[in-house]
């Protein structure tokens, strides 16, 4: 019989086809083209630094203008190996060459739209045959000129794969065999199930891209529009993928892409063989996004969301300070978060005597224990309860004012004024003693 009790008792996934994967970052790039964000040089270095923190193998920006290759040159200017800087390029040779006009670039994508909506309308050029002439010749004069490519396949998910993308891919292949190829879900119309084909199936292009035409490289880059995002970017993986496109926190365009935080944390810690991703920095990450670019993280966002470790039901509080194994899916130290109880309208007696508790040891420099049946205890809770029965209230209390309860029924007690007067720990944790009863 199997018993899963801890963290360490739950088997790990293995990936199907057993491939080494990796994480392509665009946050500097896709995540710079969310409406209201502007990244200084300053903010770029700083995510290049999370990144490199983090472990992430590439990342690709944007060298358009002086303040885009002014920040490519400072991260340059770090030294360091991981994540490797790319760049990203329209289908043209105009693009190229700015590419190549920036000192340490050796690989760049190419753009590639090659849906029909795109080719006509956004393109407006005449049809399939000049879109595929038009990007051939781009990839061509990246290759001629040294540069390693990524075939960015703009709006797969709304495209005739079989009738255009899949022939244009084994040219692509042709002049690039080590080529890698985006596949781009552009407006998130993608589905991670393995039944789903034409065009909308993530699990059927890359194995068809994988199976059917040998492709070695394969990348998702995928958008969250409907919520698919980060799944559609871990089906890849399981289908043959080998590179995932992301961005910190899913920043873009619309609804974003798929979330880096949480693919990270799926593989790190339910896929076997992922120990090289140190996810620490992770919350850290989350707060400078917040205070610098003036993102809102929803506190009940997976990964680093303030509530992600945030207890307040009395059966959820309860089991947590048994074992939080029962109620937490990974510990809080994984991704640099702290386990926080709060007293709500819905919390029990036991978070109640943990907290106060907790703040007597901090108030006192006392180590002391509080029993459960303790009276002054439950007159705290009949203080707080009435304020929500009476809808007074619509917040947890803070710890300000728990510290005002605890003060108002704890602290002025004779026995507690030697202990803190010495300054220091009693040797052996002890009950601070109940009051006589009082005449009412």
């Amino acid at each position: 019989m199997k018993i899963y009790e801890s963290y360490e008792d739950l088997p790990k996934l293995k990936l199907p086809y057993g491939n080494e994967v990796f994480i392509s970052d665009s946050t500097i790039r896709d995540g710079s083209q969310m409406p209201g964000i502007v990244l200084s040089r300053e903010h770029k270095v700083q995510i290049y630094e999370y990144l490199h923190e983090i472990g992430i193998e590439k990342l690709e920006a944007f060298v358009f203008n002086k303040r885009d290759r002014d920040a490519v040159e400072l991260m340059f200017d770090r030294g360091y190996e991981c994540p490797e800087i790319t760049g990203w390029a329209r289908a043209s040779r105009a693009d190229i060459d700015k590419i190549l006009e920036v000192d340490g670039l050796e690989e760049t994508g190419i753009l590639m739209s090659v849906s029909d909506t795109h080719i006509y309308s956004k393109m407006r050029l005449s049809g399939r045959e000049q879109a595929e002439e038009k990007y051939l010749d781009a990839l061509q004069y990246a290759v001629d000129h040294g540069l390693r490519t990524r075939a960015h396949l703009e709006d797969m998910t709304r495209a005739d794969n079989y009738g255009f993308v899949f022939p244009l891919v084994k040219r692509i292949m042709e002049i690039d065999p080590d080529c890698i190829i985006r596949v781009c879900d552009t407006v998130g119309y993608g589905m991670p199930f393995m039944n789903i084909d034409e065009p909308y199936g993530i699990p059927k292009i890359v194995q068809h891209l994988k199976k059917e035409i040998g492709v070695k490289n394969i990348e998702t880059h995928i958008h969250d529009d409907y919520g698919f995002g980060s799944a559609s970017s871990i089906a890849g993986f399981w289908h043959g993928a080998n590179w995932t496109s992301v961005t910190f926190l899913g920043i873009g365009e619309r609804a974003g892409n798929s979330e880096m935080e949480k693919i990270l944390l799926f593989l790190a810690d339910r896929v076997e063989g992922f120990e090289k991703y140190n996810l620490e920095p992770v919350t850290r990450f989350a707060e400078f996004m917040e205070k610098e670019l003036g993102l809102r993280v929803p506190r009940n966002k997976a990964v680093v969301g303030k509530n992600i470790f945030a207890h307040e039901s009395g059966i959820h509080a309860a089991g947590v300070l048994k074992n939080p194994f029962n109620y937490e899916p990974y510990p809080p130290e994984l991704v640099g978060g702290t386990r926080l109880l709060l007293i709500g309208d819905s919390s029990g007696l036991e978070v109640i005597r943990y907290k106060v508790q907790e703040t007597l040891n901090n108030l006192l420099d006392v180590e002391t224990i509080v029993e459960k049946d303790d009276r002054r205890l439950l007159k705290i809770q009949k203080e707080i309860q009435k304020l929500y029965d009476k809808e007074e209230r619509v917040s947890c209390i803070s710890d300000e004012e728990l510290l005002a309860y605890v003060e108002k029924y704890f602290l002025y007690q004779p026995i507690c004024d030697p202990a803190r007067t010495g300054g220091g720990k009693l040797k052996s944790k002890g009950k601070i003693q109940e009051p006589a009863e009082e005449n009412e």
